[in-house]
């Protein structure tokens, strides 16, 4: 564990490494931070003094990747006063508890979009692969002699259709790919988005049941939340066309691991390609890896070379201070900025004074808001299949970011004296007026 110079105005804290280097070499720059690098090799003391200190946490977002100690949930931020920020490492936020962190004033945010190509890649990799039975053929031709290749004829995917579910950075970029290099019908399934923005995304706006039984590929690309744990059940696979492929490189949890195998046994659906797990990395005797029409790769989609680089240096953020305080176009990839209100937000906590709330969001800038892909819905949650979101305004916002009233309160009783001081001296101008 690095030792934490007591003069720095900021201290982040990161458990044995950024996902990229750039990331250290970014905070770098600002000579108020500093970074502990917690090791999990070391004593849960060790860990929890620097903790309890940190202003900044440089989450991982896999769960197979952190104690559950270290997730950030209420017990956690009950042991960290100090916290203001937790970023995950990726697009994800499995390790991160949002209500609580909602509850307790801390802002949250990810990477989102970071990976997106990788992870676009990697589902039309699979699409591939599986058409064309290469992991099959590949399978058969290491194990024994004397392939027959009529045996494993595959298909195109020129032309057929695919099914979307979750239309955000990765769900755009497969339309794109898909439409463009082999001319397919995209379909895709996102409550939260108007009908001009699947026009824009180059998808066709389709409800849950057509998406289901008209896609002759069905790719998950929405968030594991609460409402889509099992999101595609037994019902679901049952409601796919017969012979369709399965893709989810999301997030693990999504999809009914038994229903899928029971569907992939049975002949129903033709294949399936697995970059994501209920545990990770599953156990090699998990049954839908005795399947030889399932292509598995263990939660590798999005980490690339090119994908880590790019996401960790979202994490560190713009320098630049007019990019940091421009609004955002909503097309845009949302990162963290600095309005004023986050200083108030910040202020409100009574743990700065507003000179050093301004200073701590100018160094904790952590990446990318957490948002869907247009809000249109009061609340965070995911409808289920068939229920319509209730209307609200887009607002492009953190997800955590809420400022309770006792707080609004609080700073308003800060600043009274001030404002009273104001009007005491400009009170013989408004009165001449």
């Amino acid at each position: 564990m690095s030792s934490a110079d007591q003069g720095a105005e900021k201290r982040i804290v990161v458990f044995e490494k950024f996902a990229h280097p750039v990331t250290a070499d970014i905070l770098a720059r600002e000579p108020s931070i500093t970074v502990d690098v917690l090791q999990l090799s070391a004593t849960d003391a060790e860990n929890w003094q620097a903790l309890s200190g940190a202003h900044g946490y440089q989450i991982r977002a896999a769960r197979d990747e952190l104690p559950g100690q270290f997730f950030a949930n209420s017990e956690f931020l009950s042991r960290c006063p100090n916290l203001l920020v937790v970023s995950s490492m990726g697009a994800g936020f499995d390790t991160v508890d949002l209500a609580a962190c909602s509850e307790a004033g801390v802002l949250v945010v990810n990477q989102a979009g970071g990976n997106a190509e990788a992870v676009a890649e990697h589902a039309l990799g699979m699409m591939l692969s599986l058409s064309k039975r290469v992991g099959e053929t590949d399978q058969y031709m290491r194990a024994r002699d004397g392939i027959e290749r009529n045996t494993y004829i595959g298909n195109n995917i020129h032309g057929k259709t695919l099914g979307i579910i979750g239309l955000g950075h990765v769900g755009r970029r497969m339309a794109e790919l898909c439409s463009g290099l082999f001319k397919m019908r995209v379909l895709a399934y996102d409550p939260y988005l108007e009908d001009s923005d699947f026009q824009e995304r180059g998808a066709a706006k389709a409800s849950w049941d057509e998406l289901l039984a008209g896609s002759d590929f069905v790719t998950v690309h929405c968030p594991r939340t609460d409402e889509t744990m099992n999101f595609l059940n037994a019902k679901s696979f049952d409601q796919m066309k017969p012979g369709a492929i399965f893709i989810n490189t999301a997030r693990g949890g999504i999809h009914d691991e038994e229903a899928l195998y029971a569907a992939l046994h049975s002949g129903h659906l033709g294949a399936a390609g697995l970059d994501v797990w209920a545990v990770e990395p599953p156990a090699s005797d998990h049954p839908l890896l005795s399947l030889t029409n399932v292509l598995a790769s263990p939660h590798t989609a999005g980490v690339t070379h090119e994908s880590r680089h790019q996401v960790a240096t979202y994490a560190g953020g713009p320098v630049d201070g007019r990019q940091r305080a421009e609004r955002v176009p909503v097309d845009e990839p949302l990162r963290l900025r600095l309005p004023g209100e986050v200083a108030a937000y910040v202020d409100a906590h009574g743990r700065l004074d507003p000179a050093a709330a301004r200073r701590a969001f100018l160094i904790l800038r952590f990446g990318r808001c957490f948002r869907r892909n247009t809000r249109r819905c009061s609340r965070h949650r995911r409808p289920r299949p068939g229920q319509r979101p209730p209307k609200a305004k887009y607002v492009a916002t953190v997800l955590s970011w809420r400022i309770p009233a006792t707080r609004c309160v609080r700073l308003l009783q800060q600043l009274w004296p001030a404002i009273g001081f104001y009007w005491f001296l400009t009170f013989p101008l408004h009165v001449r007026r």
